[in-house]
């Protein structure tokens, strides 16, 4: 388990997790602004609000070619999730979902991050990456120490740059699958 605190412990820590990244708070429970702006100067915020739209999240999904779910148990997923981050564009009087990720946990020791997604519209600008340093550090401020998900091998390369590592210490994952 080296690999696991080293990764989490001390100033490391702090790096992975973007420890402030100039991102002003305007509600510490639900709303944090990125520096970063969208289209047309609009301001891009993250938010730990669970009431999402589902149907704008199946069309954000579908955006980026993932299959589509019963929305009943999307629904479901995020109700039972230890932590919800989506990241919206601010149109003035709406807004638009331009990214989520969620996580699961044992609420002490562990979480697995799942279903990360940004908009390609505002991919390869770091939302994808400050998603993902939110979500570490709001996990970290649980004191959630080992951090784990799945990832498909064609963005493997990505998490990497964050500090994830393909099997650390030589551990293998194991997935049992209804017949």
């Amino acid at each position: 388990m080296g690999f696991w605190k080293n990764l989490f412990t001390g100033s490391n820590a702090e790096a992975n997790a973007g420890a402030n990244n100039g991102i002003e708070t305007l509600d510490s429970r639900l709303v944090e602004v990125l520096p970063q702006e969208g289209e047309n100067g609009c301001r891009l915020y993250f938010s730990t609000d669970r009431q999402i739209d589902l149907y704008e999240l199946e069309e954000l999904c579908d955006t980026v070619g993932w299959s589509r779910r019963p929305l009943r148990k999307v629904k479901k997923a995020i109700a039972h999730s230890f932590l919800v981050v989506t990241l919206w564009e601010d149109l003035g009087k709406r807004r638009r979902l331009i990214g989520f990720s969620r996580a699961t946990s044992d609420h002490a020791f562990n979480a697995t991050i799942w279903d990360v997604v940004v908009s390609p519209k505002y991919q390869g600008k770091g939302l994808g990456k400050s998603l993902m340093q939110h979500m570490i550090k709001k996990l970290r401020a649980e004191d959630i120490s080992n951090i784990t998900l799945f990832a498909d091998p064609q963005v493997v390369t990505f998490y990497e740059t964050l500090g994830f590592v393909v099997d650390p210490e030589g551990i293998k994952g194991m997935f049992w699958y209804p017949e």
